[in-house]
This record gives C-alpha cells, sequence and structure tokens, in this order.
C-alpha cells in the first residue's frame, strides 16, 4: 500500500513550484504532512469521510486547515474528499444523512422535491433542516470512525502478512 501511494503523490518540488501554494511557506514542506505511514494516512482517510458530510461547500478548505493543524497526510485527505463527495454522490450523500437524522429523530422521511428558489429555501427546506442536519452529524462520526478504523485494520494486515511471507520465505 505504501509504494502504491508513493508513485501517485506530487513530487515535493512540484509542490514549492507551485504558486498557489508557496502562501503556505515552510508550513506546508512538513514532512509529516506528506510522509506514508500508517497513522498519517488511516487519520487524513478518516477525516476526509467526516468533513464529506459537511453541507456547506467548503470541503476542500476545512481538509486543509485539518491536514495542517493534526499533521495528516495532504493528498490522502484532499483525495478522499474528492472521490467520495463530487457531484455524482452529492445528493445521495445528503440524503443518506436526511434519512438518518429522521431515523433518529423518530421521524417519518418526507417527500420534497427541491427548487432553487428563495422561496424553496426559506419554506420548504423548514421542516427538512433538523433532520438533515443531526443525520449529517451521525454520519460524519460514523464514517470518520469506520474509515480510520478499517483503514488501520487492512494497513495492519497487509504488513503483517508480508512479514509473515517474507519470514516463511526466509531458509
Amino acid at each position: 500500500m505504501r509504494r502504491s501511494l508513493k508513485k501517485i503523490l506530487p513530487q515535493r518540488h512540484h509542490i514549492e513550484q507551485h504558486r498557489l501554494l508557496r502562501v503556505f511557506g515552510d508550513r506546508l514542506m512538513d514532512p509529516r504532512l506528506w510522509a506514508v505511514h500508517r497513522r498519517a494516512v488511516a487519520g487524513a482517510f478518516g477525516t476526509g469521510l467526516a468533513i464529506c458530510f459537511i453541507p456547506l461547500p467548503v470541503h476542500t478548505l476545512t481538509a486543509g486547515v485539518t491536514a495542517l493543524t493534526w499533521r495528516l497526510n495532504v493528498p490522502t485527505i484532499i483525495g478522499t474528499i474528492f472521490l467520495i463527495n463530487n457531484p455524482l454522490t452529492m445528493v445521495p450523500i445528503y440524503y443518506l444523512a436526511y434519512r438518518v437524522g429522521a431515523l433518529a429523530l423518530r421521524r417519518p422521511p418526507q417527500q420534497f422535491h427541491f427548487q432553487l428558489s428563495w422561496h424553496w429555501l426559506h419554506y420548504g427546506l423548514g421542516p427538512l433542516w433538523e433532520p438533515f442536519l443531526l443525520g449529517c452529524l451521525i454520519c460524519s462520526a460514523l464514517a470518520g470512525l469506520a474509515g480510520w478504523l478499517g483503514l488501520n485494520v487492512l494497513w495492519r494486515w497487509q504488513v503483517t502478512r508480508r512479514y509473515r511471507t517474507r519470514h516463511l520465505a526466509a531458509p
């Protein structure tokens, strides 16, 4: 897994030369943000999954600030967000969050027809916002925890399997 990730990650000199990223200076060049080890990658994956359920279009900004603050792997957290939360998956993700929130509040899910208008946002969203936001919070916590735990288990299993294979093959 580590070798595969290293092939995909951008090289350090490409990042240093990118004009939009120069504003971060040396902080962005911290080796911990680009290290491919279990803690940084699993934490970034779980955090990226959790950020995907934020119902505002600030995913990339939130991911970048979180990665810089918690020293998580930047490509993993950004890649997770772009892979999971994109225009094709956004509606199913947020509908799932709404259904989970309605279930948690013990409310029957309501039928609604989205219209891009101020009137719909003001009156049509009224009965939906509580289950939607609660569902986003619940799904965020569960997806983040499951992603972090799942990748940790998968990473450890792969390392253990390689270790055993290497030692069983040795004379």
